[in-house]
């Protein structure tokens, strides 16, 4: 079944991953088309003058129209703004906690915290992750002391 849109929001579309209105493409084409191709023809008029090959003076000219081109995307940038809808979700704790504990069994340990990167645990003291994995290492570290075999000496000096 598809979604219908609102319809404010009809046009939309999906377009290597960005939502762009459907009006708003329509017009930056154009205004690339316009732009990019006015100064390659533009170019070409000033060049044949200029320039005595006139092999010299199309490349030249086909090189403004490239720089046209990229006029025409800064232009449309600067007249339609983005289309988008950001929105962040925080993952509550349980989820992140369920997480870890599902790497662990998939991996059987997360390593050590003191052997990343500076940048690295910048990261992920950013994403409020730094603390939990703590957590984890810790836990780690305490089944596997409390797995490890005891060793109590023998009274009878390790003679049976």
């Amino acid at each position: 079944m598809q979604q219908r849109l609102p319809p404010k929001r009809q046009n939309l579309y999906e377009v290597w991953g960005d939502t762009i209105d459907g009006r708003d493409l329509a017009m930056s084409i154009g205004i690339g088309a316009v732009v990019s191709l006015g100064a390659y023809f533009a170019a070409q008029q000033v060049l044949h003058h200029l320039v005595e090959s006139a092999q010299m003076a199309r490349a030249y000219a086909m090189l403004i129209g490239i720089l046209g081109c990229l006029a025409g995307g800064a232009i449309s940038a600067r007249l339609f703004a983005p289309k988008r809808d950001v929105q962040e979700n925080v993952a509550d704790q349980s989820f992140r906690e369920q997480v870890v504990a599902d790497l662990l069994k998939e991996y059987g340990s997360l390593g050590r915290l003191e052997d990343l990167s500076a940048e690295v645990i910048a990261e992920l003291r950013e994403l409020e992750l730094y603390e939990l994995f703590r957590e984890a290492q810790a836990r780690e570290e305490n089944v596997s002391v409390a797995q490890a075999p005891a060793l109590t000496p023998s009274l009878s000096g390790g003679r049976g």
